[in-house]
């Protein structure tokens, strides 16, 4: 054997099925594909089988389709359409009795429903699922899943659903099949990177992907698409062969186009006199197919001939040597270029072979048993049967599909992009119910279920392929809308603690999909948003802050760290957003206080502006999620930093704002002087005007929030900040900065600007210096004016005696106060100075300038 040739038929339709109208049009997509395709295949394998003809064939079963071939109440209206086809049957006969070609096909038909009904009733006792099992089990059939609705994976937002998704698909197959499946058939071949992490995670081996996502792999693979490659996450990817899929799907080379096979869009339920075909077809006297057809496709025109069926059946067995004729040039061509033994993966959906090709399993007949004994070039195996897979190299695949351009937009275009923005919040609301209900009642626990009944059923990618298509789209919109609809008023009575049992009770019977599902599938990873359980009526407020440790440029972080865990230990349950920093966790939890951090990452900007403005936006985007999950009693945000944030967050959801001033860019900056300091004076005025309450932190700031910004006394409270000495001890084997070993140290924390006064500092300090050669200035901290400083320092000519030791971490901070002979703050702004009641909580003596709330201090 020089190759190999993996037919995978991929076997799908959408849940269909409607209790509350048995005569529903969509369910005949399910009898049709019964009849004309899932028992004519199972026919061939089990003839293939029990003649010894070795090969296999991978065939998936979605969790859909298993869910509506389990179903008792659908197999026995499985039945009943039977017997209604048996009797049209019988019918047809009688009414062709004169026309010997056409009697002869009516005749096939009502054999071939005999046969069906046979094997559905007697044999497999109403379950299909048998019958493949059976096949499975016996080696020729491979099983393998796929996601549990069908969904389109790479369009789903969060990891969470996406894993739901994958995590069910393999859970329905081994609920209905008994065992793990190792195979999965991505819905409409649709991979992104992180989709292979799930895979992995929920035991599966292999996948097929398109052509595109081993075209563009990174590395590229030597073997292209003819070889299988590991993804980051262990998963083998096999890619689909186009060249193979042509020879079928061609709309004008494909075979199903020849002109001796069955017309599919000539059936006498649109043919035959209405009085007649009426009991056949929808009560509402709508015309449907039959399945009775009785002309070949001829040509292009309107003109038909007679259906012959041994034309057709010729034609079938010729086009099945050409296929593998086809296949066998094609592997001893790659055979000599590769020099390893190539596999072609042709994928097809099922229903292809028997309900629109009508001789489709007639050619996988022909087609198997003349690989089987008319060549030895190639060998019909399943994906993971391929012996060449130890040799695989681990690559990186790019996003893709299979579909028109190949890269999604088949599912996401101007017809069906509305659709993603309410299917991505509810999965937002629905990881937010399975966060807020960790415990929950067992009426609330059936709520939550088939509130992810809902989410997953609006998630099928048939509907956006509907929307895309044009065909039957009322009905498409009429599901989204349906399960959407009922997915947020179950979503806002499990929120508001009043959720309808006979509401639940009445869904239940509409969509019971998957009876086994559990909510718990939505509960956020150990290592992803988990919220702590707190008391339910916990008073919850919601801090915004644009520093807090380990991030912290001045006191603002200090203070709203120490306000934070000080409103933790009195039973409030708080959150703090906060900017993100490479290296943080996103959520962490301190000390009691839940911390959310932005992306670290934010959009490319040129100016400090820029960046608040991002970080503004993803303070409220972290909210909203946070929002779905919490009722917040109080937003609660310091400083014009994140006061944007803040007044949206408090007009969106109707909560009172509270804001904290620590400084005024007029205050720092003596006036407003530039366009930079306008645009920070704006925000901050909109600020004060809109908060319902406003804290400074002193008198002073009380004065200038009065008397420059009009704010009314009545709205402004003065509570000081405050330190707590148990955090300045210190402990020498904890210090990790420089200091001098010799002398006197003149010591300043804070940051580098001209407000806090550095530049009179070094100015005083030199003149000290020059009296007392033992004499050192160490400035603790950070910020722009540092090299000016250096620069003064050396044209001062105590460049030597002026040390620059960075960012101080507590017990640095601690060390350099316990050395310091002297801590001086010659602010020349300063609306409070926390660093000064930490030099006084060191027992260092500590010299201020006269002003703000160093003077009251």
């Amino acid at each position: 054997m020089k190759g190999y040739l993996a037919i995978i038929l991929h076997t799908h339709l959408p849940y269909v099925k409607h209790p509350e109208d048995k005569n529903a049009l969509e369910q005949r997509w399910l009898y049709e594909a019964i009849t004309e395709s899932y028992i004519p295949l199972l026919q061939v394998f089990r003839g293939l089988q029990k003649d010894g003809v070795a090969c296999r064939i991978t065939f998936s079963l979605t969790p859909p389709l298993l869910e509506m071939l389990a179903d008792p109440v659908m197999q026995q209206l499985y039945v009943e359409h039977l017997d209604q086809q048996l009797e049209l049957a019988d019918k047809e006969v009688d009414r062709l009795a004169y026309d010997r070609s056409l009697r002869c096909i009516a005749e096939m038909y009502r054999w071939k429903l005999r046969e069906a009904r046979h094997l559905f009733v007697e044999e497999l006792n109403g379950c299909l699922i048998t019958g493949f099992k059976q096949l499975a089990q016996a080696g020729f059939l491979h099983l393998i899943t796929s996601a549990a609705t069908h969904a389109y994976l790479p369009l789903i937002q969060t990891k969470t659903a996406l894993t739901a998704q994958v995590a069910l698909g393999v859970e329905a197959f081994e609920h209905h099949l008994g065992y793990k499946p190792d195979g999965f058939w991505l819905p409409e071949c649709g991979f992104k990177p992180g989709i292979d992490e799930v895979m992995a995670q929920q035991g599966i081996q292999f996948c097929v992907v398109d052509s595109h996502a081993l075209w563009h792999a990174d590395p590229a693979p030597v073997m292209g698409v003819y070889g299988p490659v590991r993804t980051p996450a262990g998963v083998l990817a096999f890619a689909r062969d186009k060249e193979s899929a042509k020879q079928v799907w061609s709309s004008k080379e494909g075979y199903p186009g020849d002109p001796a096979y069955r017309e599919y869009y000539r059936d006498i339920g649109w043919d035959l006199d209405w009085e007649y075909i009426k009991p056949y077809v929808h009560p509402d006297g709508i015309r449907v197919n039959t399945g009775f057809k009785y002309y070949r496709i001829t040509g292009e025109g309107s003109h038909k001939e007679p259906y012959n069926v041994a034309w057709a059946e010729q034609t079938a067995a010729d086009h099945a040597e050409h296929f593998l004729h086809t296949r066998c040039r094609q592997v001893e061509r790659l055979h000599d270029e590769l020099g390893d033994g190539p596999i072609i993966v042709s994928p097809y959906d099922t229903e292809l072979f028997g309900h629109w090709w009508y001789e489709g399993p007639a050619f996988l007949n022909y087609l198997c048993r003349k690989a089987f004994y008319d060549q030895d070039t190639i060998t019909l195996i399943s994906p993971l049967d391929y012996p060449g897979i130890r040799s695989t190299i681990t690559t990186d695949l790019p996003e893709s599909s299979w579909g028109n351009e190949g890269y999604s937009t088949v599912w996401l275009n101007e017809t069906n992009s509305w659709v993603y923005r309410h299917l991505h919040a509810a999965e937002e609301r629905m990881l937010a119910l399975a966060d807020r209900h960790p415990d929950p009642t067992p009426v609330v626990r059936r709520g939550l279920n088939q509130a992810a009944r809902e989410l997953m059923l609006a998630q099928s990618s048939d509907w956006s392929f509907i929307l895309s298509a044009g065909t039957t789209t009322n009905y498409a919109n009429r599901r989204l809308h349906e399960h959407l609809g009922w997915f947020f008023k179950l979503a806002d009575q499990l929120q508001h603690d009043a959720l309808d049992e006979d509401l639940v009770d009445y869904l239940e019977r509409m969509h019971g999909i998957f009876p086994y599902i559990s909510h718990r599938l939505y509960e956020p990873p150990q290592e992803g948003l988990r919220l702590p359980i707190f008391p339910q009526n916990a008073f919850r407020v919601l801090l915004l802050s644009w520093e807090y440790p380990p991030v912290t440029v001045g006191g603002l972080g200090r203070h709203v760290f120490e306000l934070s865990q000080g409103l933790a230990r009195r039973g409030i349950e708080v959150h703090v957003i906060t900017a993100g920093a490479p290296g943080l966790p996103s959520f962490s939890l301190v000390h009691g206080v839940c911390v959310h951090r932005t992306a670290a990452d934010v959009l490319p900007g040129d100016s400090f502006m820029d960046w608040v403005f991002q970080m503004n936006v993803g303070m409220v985007e972290l909210a909203r999620r946070l929002f779905l999950r919490r009722r917040f009693n109080l937003v609660h945000t310091h400083d014009w930093l994140a006061g944007e944030a803040g007044r949206i967050l408090s007009v969106r959801h109707q909560v009172p704002l509270l804001a904290t001033i620590h400084a005024t860019e007029h205050g720092r900056n003596n006036g407003i002087h530039n366009d930079v300091q306008r645009a920070i004076d704006r925000v901050e005025r909109e600020l004060m005007a809109v908060a319902d309450e406003i804290i400074v932190c002193s008198t002073a700031m009380r004065n200038e929030l009065a008397f420059v910004f009009g704010v009314p006394e009545d709205r402004l409270h003065v509570i000081p900040n405050g330190v707590d000495v148990k955090t300045l001890e210190y402990q020498p084997n904890n210090c990790r900065i420089t200091l001098p070993e010799h002398g006197r140290i003149i010591a300043f924390l804070g940051r580098f600007v001209r407000e806090k006064g550095v530049q009179v500092l070094l100015e005083a300090a030199a003149r000290v210096m020059r009296q007392n050669p033992d004499v050192h200035l160490v400035y603790g901290g950070r910020g722009p004016l540092q090299q000016e400083l250096a620069d003064c320092a050396g044209a001062l000519g105590i460049a030597d005696r002026v040390h620059f030791p960075g960012f101080l971490a507590d017990q640095d901070r601690n060390a350099l106060l316990a050395r310091a002979a002297v801590a001086v703050f010659p602010s020349l702004y300063e609306p409070f100075g926390i660093v000064a009641l930490e030099a006084m909580g060191s027992c260092t003596p500590t010299i201020v300038a006269d002003t703000g709330g160093l003077a009251e201090i």
